[in-house]
């Protein structure tokens, strides 16, 4: 680990020496905190800034840093300040005007003058309660979070941890992005906490750092579980103990192959940041349907349908995590047919079968991503490197629908200019064009109108179809 903090991005460099620069002129002393330390600590460079400054009153930080940044004031609470277009956060040390009652609904107050540890040690875990003072480069680290780094340990500061439920989550995402063990004591006090009435926001924040930040999506969850807090996701609880057939999943049960393909596809991200988090989401879910469908018939074990089935529990696991029912709209479908690429693959399956696939999910490509996490996630079952997803991926974009549904060709004013009036039988006409088009009937537009002028003229069409010609007439 290094003795010595050095940032390598010369952006931030400049931002912060500006910043300690301003504030060491109004009397005060800036401290780079939190994860920014702990990211240097690990060898690793920041994204942001997290810095904590001591000596100032909130109105004399406002004032020092509206002279060179656009500040905006964001944590009454907390005392915090975000310098607009850079990612810098600013807070001033805090406490409750009884502090010895530890009673945490009582209103925070700024407090410059709070020794630097006494500061740090209001944070939440030891590997995040250290400082760097980048003028003098003194380092503090008053509870050994380097030596926890050194250890893969993840240990609360004090008990004041309590104080926000929702470090849980934190820890959560913290040992799944470093890949750290929970002390035994961490992992008892946050068995006292629940995450009841808080703002689902917030728990959304961890979860999306779990999935799209997690080396080790399965760390994470494990310790979710040892602290008692899967009760909160009934849909992951469900999966504990749930069977699976040992000659297909020699891995274990639904709970164990899921954390396998978590981990699986945390190694296969591809840092676009919609897509990873609907394919982590995808893989997360995909299979919530086998607790309601897994049955023993004739010496086996077996879960028929649990594809359609995990459409309710995703919705409601998801529901109450986020509000984004775009979101949601796209990772049920990765669930609900998470097993139709081996299945097409199996069949031969047509260029049609592909097309109302492509229809059904929008986008092939992160569907193979689930259904490739989900074959991957079976050892010591060796993983052949998913030719189902090759060949369905190469298909889909030969069909130019590998990352979208296909786009109908005939529209409402093309039937328009054929006489057809607007009303139910042009709906009707319109998704019988379309699903043509799906069979492969017609490949361009001058095709398409070609059928549509066939049908209407037929005289043998169905009577929607008759009716229409008799219009068109």
């Amino acid at each position: 680990m290094p003795t010595r903090f050095r940032l390598a991005d010369p952006a931030l460099r400049e931002v912060l020496r500006r910043i300690e620069h301003t504030i060491r002129r109004g009397g005060g002393r800036v401290w780079l905190v939190g994860g920014s330390v702990r990211d240097l600590a690990f060898g690793r460079q920041p994204r942001d800034l997290d810095l904590e400054v001591l000596g100032l009153s909130p109105g004399q930080v406002h004032a020092l840093l509206a002279d060179h940044f656009s500040v905006q004031f964001v944590g009454k609470v907390f005392q915090v300040f975000k310098l607009q277009g850079l990612p810098v956060d600013i807070s001033i040390p805090s406490r409750t005007p009884a502090e010895d009652t530890a009673l945490p609904c009582l209103p925070r107050q700024a407090d410059p003058g709070i020794p630097i540890d006494e500061a740090l040690a209001r944070r939440d875990f030891t590997i995040n309660a250290m400082a760097w003072d980048p003028d003098t480069m003194e380092i503090r680290d008053p509870f050994n979070g380097r030596n926890d780094l050194d250890s893969r340990t993840l240990r609360h500061t004090s008990n004041r941890f309590a104080e926000d439920p929702l470090r849980v989550l934190r820890g959560m995402q913290l040992a799944a992005r470093f890949e750290l063990t929970v002390a035994p004591e961490t992992v008892a006090l946050c068995r006292t906490l629940s995450q009841e009435g808080q703002p689902s926001e917030r728990l959304w924040e961890e979860w999306k750092k779990l999935l799209l930040q997690g080396r080790k999506p399965s760390l994470g969850l494990q310790f979710l579980r040892h602290c008692g807090w899967l009760h909160f996701y009934p849909e992951l609880a469900a999966l504990e103990s749930c069977p699976q057939d040992p000659i297909w999943h020699p891995e274990g049960d639904v709970w164990v192959h899921t954390l396998h393909c978590l981990d699986w596809f945390a190694a296969e991200q591809t840092g676009d940041e919609p897509d990873d988090l609907a394919v982590g989401l995808g893989v997360l879910c995909h299979d919530f349907g086998k607790p309601a469908t897994t049955r023993e018939e004739y010496g086996r074990i077996t879960s028929r349908g649990h594809e359609s089935e995990g459409e309710g529990p995703t919705r409601r696991f998801l529901e109450r995590l986020t509000g984004q029912q775009d979101l949601i709209d796209e990772v049920v479908p990765l669930v609900c047919c998470h097993l139709r690429p081996r299945d097409l693959y199996n069949s031969k399956a047509s260029d049609s079968a592909v097309r109302r696939l492509a229809k059904q999910v929008h986008r092939i490509d992160r569907l193979v991503r689930v259904a490739r996490a989900d074959h991957a996630g079976r050892p010591p079952k060796q993983f052949d490197g998913f030719p189902a997803g090759e060949w369905l991926l190469t298909r889909a974009q030969q069909l130019a629908v590998d990352r979208r549904a296909p786009l109908p060709l005939v529209m409402g004013r093309h039937l328009l200019e054929l006489g057809v009036q607007p009303g139910p039988d042009m709906g009707r006409l319109l998704n019988d064009c379309y699903e043509a088009q799906l069979d492969g009937e017609f490949r361009t537009l001058e095709e398409a109108l070609t059928y549509i002028k066939h049908r209407l003229s037929a005289p043998c069409s169905s009577a929607p179809f008759s009716d229409l010609s008799n219009a068109h007439s």
